[in-house]
């Protein structure tokens, strides 16, 4: 009997068939509402991220696209000063470049002190959810700018340095239009008026702020080395004015990606505040999902068509076809740089900044750097062997992220990050009571 009672039979029976199907399609209806409703939480904060980078950052594109229809030596000068922006660089390239691009630098200062405002006013804001005015007033600031350069290259010449004079005031257009915003009205809840209160906390906030600012400038900085080495190594004005463009180019492409980072740091970290690490994983894959995705379209893109990507900053045929030898390249990393933002995001809700910023200083710069510099140099590969080898650099990083993202503890996450909450609403609700 109990021989016969574990014997199972070789055909399951018509109703046990059908539960077995209905249990498998009730969970991939699950699933596909799962990923539809994270799909949506994504984009509700990754979608005006993405809108308001991209319109931040196409002024320096459109700036970059006015001075390179002028001459080539604008379209070196004026990329040098809006991508790198430091004064080591001018003593590494050609004589006039090097000229040049320092005196838009200096006209440029008053952009580069706007970023301090700019991205403290972006992050309030996004900490209220405020994200559709951080894209409208970014938008509104890109229509400002098309029409001043529109005006200004029909009916005046105004050269590189008017260009420059443009970039200014459209990035402090959209400063003070977050600022007003903030300040008279649009914030009620959270904004009280200046206070000293402000203060409070700082130096927790300074030492977090810190390993973050770290963490990103060594990201967005690394493609804009290959613009100081190329021209250290005596590349020529041709090769920069190519290497500027497709570096353009890349920095366009990416503030997508940044705004997954943004998405995915907002994500993790609510799903580990409310102790869910199955919500903080799923989030996560969800969001690198959607950046592969997008990263492969465009990728597509610059394969198919990249003489036409670089007509939109240059009409020089020497420098279209140097862009098209460098597609493939930029290609791949544009693919790579869709994929370790979200893991950076991931790092950002986890509070693991300091971690990535070494993660970051070893992978680009101990490993990509010189790895780059030794191919161009002692193999002879030029641009684009300095190219091959930073690339590298960022292959290394994003596997290392990944392997982190993999082995952490996420339910340990989940209760270190609810325990955290649950104290600092203990400790608000004190406060009031006091």
């Amino acid at each position: 009997m109990e021989e016969h009672s574990n014997k199972r039979p070789l055909l399951l029976s018509t109703s046990e068939d059908h539960q077995q199907v209905s249990v498998s399609e009730h969970e991939l209806v699950s699933l596909v509402q799962r990923t539809w409703t994270e799909v949506k939480k994504i984009w509700k904060v990754a979608g005006p991220s993405i809108f308001s980078r991209l319109s931040l950052y196409s002024l320096a594109v459109i700036t970059q696209s006015f001075a390179g229809h002028l001459n080539d030596t604008d379209l070196a000068a004026i990329s040098i000063a809006t991508t790198v922006i430091t004064s080591i660089t001018f003593g590494f390239l050609p004589e006039v470049v090097a000229e040049l691009a320092g005196t838009v630098a200096v006209w440029l200062i008053p952009m580069h002190m706007s970023f301090v405002f700019q991205f403290s006013l972006v992050r309030f804001l996004q900490g209220q959810l405020k994200t559709s005015v951080i894209g409208w007033v970014s938008g509104l600031a890109l229509v400002i700018h098309l029409l001043l350069n529109w005006f200004f290259a029909k009916y005046y010449t105004i050269g590189v340095v008017g260009a420059a004079i443009m970039l200014d005031f459209s990035w402090w257009v959209s400063v003070l239009g977050l600022f007003l915003y903030a300040v008279c009205g649009g914030c009620r809840e959270s904004w009280y008026g200046f206070s000293m209160e402000a203060f409070s906390g700082l130096w927790d906030f300074f030492k977090l702020s810190a390993a973050s600012s770290v963490m990103l400038a060594l990201e967005s900085f690394y493609y804009r080395v290959l613009v100081i080495v190329a021209g250290s190594l005596g590349n020529t004005a041709v090769d920069i004015d190519a290497l500027s463009i497709c570096i353009t180019s890349y920095g366009w492409e990416i503030m997508i990606p940044y705004g997954f980072l943004a998405a995915t740091g907002v994500r993790v970290a609510n799903e580990l505040g409310a102790g869910n690490a199955k919500g903080a994983i799923f989030a996560t894959k969800i969001s690198l999902l959607i950046s592969i995705l997008i990263g492969t379209m465009f990728a597509i893109v610059i394969l198919a068509f990249p003489d036409k990507l670089a007509m939109i900053f240059t009409s020089n045929n020497t420098v279209i076809n140097m862009v098209n030898e460098l597609s493939v390249l930029l290609a791949v990393t544009v693919l790579l740089s869709c994929i370790q933002p979200v893991f950076t995001g991931v790092a950002l809700g986890c509070g693991w900044q300091s971690q990535v910023a070494i993660v970051n200083l070893g992978s680009y710069y101990v490993v990509g750097v010189p790895l780059g510099v030794i191919l161009e140099q002692f193999f002879g590969l030029g641009i684009k062997g300095l190219w091959t080898g930073m690339l590298s650099g960022t292959v290394v990083q994003t596997l290392t992220l990944a392997i982190i993202t993999i082995r952490c503890q996420w339910d340990k996450q989940a209760k270190e990050a609810y325990s955290r909450v649950v104290k600092q609403a203990i400790s608000d609700q004190s406060s009031c009571d006091t």
